[in-house]
């Protein structure tokens, strides 16, 4: 236990000050004297037991002021700091929302299947920090790190096409995911950049975005997501939404450059098994251990102090109310 104001414990100098002037009255009041031919008559009953009890008020009042001085010092209990070790790395997810990401060879279509599959994975790494970052023909953070698990999975429920230009820009979304964690201390910084696309738009050259990854030591692990040959896509018609076939198109060579110059690597899912599968892996790969403080938990006790004064104090009203009864 410690006091989180120790320099208030010299109020207890007053209590103190208290019991020397009660000690010096109680003298005081004795000096008056008679001589006497014997003290048997006094000492055969021995000292009386209300002459012992009218000091008791004093005494707990006394106890209360001690223990009110000790109450605003503000006592606390706690256990040491320790170091311990946890395995934790900041990642940071960048998401393909264009709308070739509606396509259904995934069920129920690759966005929602890339999304289920990532809360997945988010909520199995309670130590990590996490953001997301998605992008279509531009690029925008949808949440920076953080390890705020449910913020985190409100966010990426929330990720969707059509809210940004249409487009693959594989380098804008490369980049802004790189900026989010460039000024992180972590021992280990991981992108996972999924899409299904080729890189199209956009202001950064995805190989140039991979460069600034790899300066940084952020390894980037890409994931090609559609299946061989063609996948179904919702197309609109005169006569509502209907299905069409179109060819599934990855530019896997840039996706594999990107991952084997920072470090990474690249993976091909073609169902929701596969990308389950994928992520399972990167999250066997990407384990550290750092050591970091275990902060101790602060236990209040000035209520308990504060809670014994009213006590005393009580109860030296009710004896100090019952002595003035006596006759």
């Amino acid at each position: 236990m410690y006091f989180e104001y120790p320099h208030l414990l010299w109020l207890l100098a007053v209590p103190v000050l208290l019991v020397l002037r009660y000690l010096y009255i109680e003298w005081k009041d004795r000096r008056p004297h008679m001589r006497v031919s014997t003290l048997d008559a006094w000492t055969a009953g021995g000292r009386s037991v209300m002459e012992l009890v009218r000091h008791i008020p004093f005494v707990l009042r006394t106890a209360a002021l001690v223990l009110l001085v000790m109450a605003i010092a503000r006592p606390r209990s706690s256990s040491q700091v320790e170091k311990v070790d946890t395995e934790g790395i900041d990642i940071v997810f960048a998401m393909d929302v264009s709308t070739s990401m509606l396509a259904r060879d995934f069920n129920p279509d690759r966005l929602s299947a890339a999304k289920d599959i990532a809360i997945e994975f988010i909520a199995q790494r309670p130590s990590d920090r996490m953001g997301i970052v998605v992008f279509a023909g531009e690029s925008y953070t949808q949440c920076p790190l953080t390890t705020d698990r449910a913020t985190l999975i409100n966010l990426m429920k929330d990720v969707q096409t059509d809210l940004i230009e249409d487009g693959t820009a594989i380098g804008n979304g490369l980049a802004t995911a790189v900026a989010r964690m460039k000024d992180s201390d972590a021992k280990s910084r991981v992108v996972i950049l999924l899409t299904d696309g080729v890189n199209n738009m956009g202001e950064i050259d995805p190989s140039m975005a991979a460069e600034i990854a790899k300066t940084y030591g952020i390894r980037v692990y890409t994931i090609g997501v559609g299946a061989n040959g063609t996948a179904p896509y919702p197309v609109q018609t005169p006569w509502g939404i209907e299905l069409q076939n179109i060819p599934v198109e990855i530019d896997e060579a840039l996706l594999k450059g990107i991952a084997d110059g920072t470090g990474g690597r690249y993976f091909r899912a073609t169902d929701n098994t596969k990308l389950s599968e994928i992520y399972a892996e990167i999250g066997q790969m990407e384990k550290t251990r750092t050591s970091v403080d275990s902060f101790p938990v602060y236990k209040e006790l000035f209520k308990s102090y504060a809670l014994a004064a009213l006590i005393c104090l009580l109860a030296e009203l009710l004896l100090s109310a019952f002595l003035r009864r006596l006759p």
